[in-house]
């Protein structure tokens, strides 16, 4: 089983309820798994809203856990809008995600996908927002190659309160230079999301190249198949290319169709056990990296 190698890890990236596509479970129920697990903690991911109020609201039922607020700067939001960065700092948020769904490059991605395609949750809702003619525009943080004045002030807000930066669904050439503009700045708590998910697509070199800028790479068990870039061999080697010291181990579950995060998250450090990691590695990725993003 190799369930302690999740004692005092922190999986940052978790889909649980209320949201808008209906979730497996919600963060009072996810709580409760994660405790039972020795955990310290989970990221409240919502594409559509800030989390930080319900975390806040799990930490005062459940103290033993540190549940971990969060925003995503998609168009329910108003973009990449620094006064919702900075009114999520203030209460309380840790993590702030560049675009998803409303990416430019996720809605380049997405572009030629069907309702009959396998899509994830929120790929579908986009696709109803499309048929409605409800979909927004998608979101770029670059203009004439360089970052925008509002992605700047939005990473001078990250650095202010020591929040956490995650690149959400942004294309390679706007990674690049988001992470190169972090490290100008000092940044120190950088994230890749889910480098190996099918519309971000990042080569293992490129991986590595964004760990020597100071990156981590956000390896998430939702999106170990080949329907959405990877499998697992292709995964391990990976990770073993750029370093267990540069990654972390998310679940990027809540999905109704998935398993439960927690049992997703012991497959992962079982599978990484069983294929060649050390003990020492995988604590790297789940406690020891997760524990310096969130407490430093």
């Amino acid at each position: 089983m190799h369930a302690e190698l999740l004692e005092g890890a922190y999986d940052l990236h978790v889909h649980t309820g209320p949201d808008i596509p209906e979730r497996k479970l919600d963060d009072l129920d996810l709580a409760e798994r994660y405790i039972k697990l020795g955990m310290k903690g989970f990221g409240i991911k919502s594409h559509y809203f800030c989390t930080a109020e319900r975390a806040r609201l799990v930490k005062k039922i459940h103290p033993a856990i540190n549940p971990i607020g969060a925003v995503s700067l998609n168009n329910p939001i108003g973009g990449i809008n620094p006064l919702a960065v900075e009114m999520a700092a203030r209460d309380g948020a840790k993590i702030v995600w560049m675009p998803t769904f409303d990416a430019l490059n996720e809605i380049e991605f997405l572009s030629n996908k069907t309702k009959e395609d396998e899509l994830p949750p929120w790929a579908k809702v986009q696709l109803e927002l499309r048929e409605q003619g409800k979909m927004g525009k998608g979101i770029s943080i670059l203009k004439d190659g360089k970052l925008t004045e509002d992605a700047l002030t939005v990473l001078e807000i990250i650095s202010d309160y020591n929040l956490i930066l995650a690149t959400g669904h942004l294309g390679r050439k706007e990674i690049f230079a988001l992470v190169t503009a972090a490290k100008k700045m000092k940044l120190k708590r950088v994230v890749i999301t889910h480098p190996t998910f099918s519309s971000v697509n990042l080569s293992k070199e490129e991986q590595k190249e964004l760990a020597e800028l100071g990156a981590y790479m956000d390896h998430c068990f939702g999106v170990i198949t080949p329907n959405y870039g990877i499998d697992w061999d292709g995964l391990y080697e990976q990770i073993k290319y750029v370093g267990p010291k540069h990654c972390i181990l998310s679940s990027d579950l809540g999905q109704v169709e998935n398993p439960y995060p927690d049992e997703g998250m012991i497959t992962f450090v079982s599978n990484l056990a069983e294929n060649g990691f050390s003990r020492h590695e995988i604590k790297n990725m789940t406690k020891e990296n997760t524990s310096f993003l969130v407490e430093a």
